[in-house]
């Protein structure tokens, strides 16, 4: 098993062995990164790697895992975004028990 080295952002330089690694490439558009918990601070790092750092990795033996952004991502979007006073309403409206059988009904009557 061969020995890597990386650098923790709080321990500095740091070895570990290629089992102590894992590489992830999104599918989307192969941008990659390497993850590990630091041998002394035991904190995980997660790094950007560049497709020649992911293929001497995968060399060494790091296993590499892909992934896929999920579908919502490609949905379309209509409207403003949510603002946070959005989201303080619908908090308000979830504990406001009149409002919530309000909407039920209208929901199973078929209105929206």
């Amino acid at each position: 098993m061969a020995t890597i080295r990386a650098s923790c952002p709080d321990c500095g330089d740091v070895e570990m062995t290629t089992a102590d690694v894992t590489v992830r490439v999104c599918t989307a558009d192969n941008q990659g990164a390497y993850t590990f918990r630091c041998p002394e601070c035991r904190m995980t790092v997660v790094k950007g790697a560049e497709p020649r750092t992911i293929d001497l990795l995968e060399a060494s033996g790091v296993t590499v895992a892909t992934w896929s952004p999920p579908a919502e991502l490609w949905e379309p979007h209509v409207g403003a975004p949510i603002t946070h006073d959005d989201l303080l309403d619908f908090h308000d409206q979830l504990h406001d028990e009149d409002r919530l059988v309000e909407v039920m009904t209208e929901m199973m009557n078929g209105h929206s």
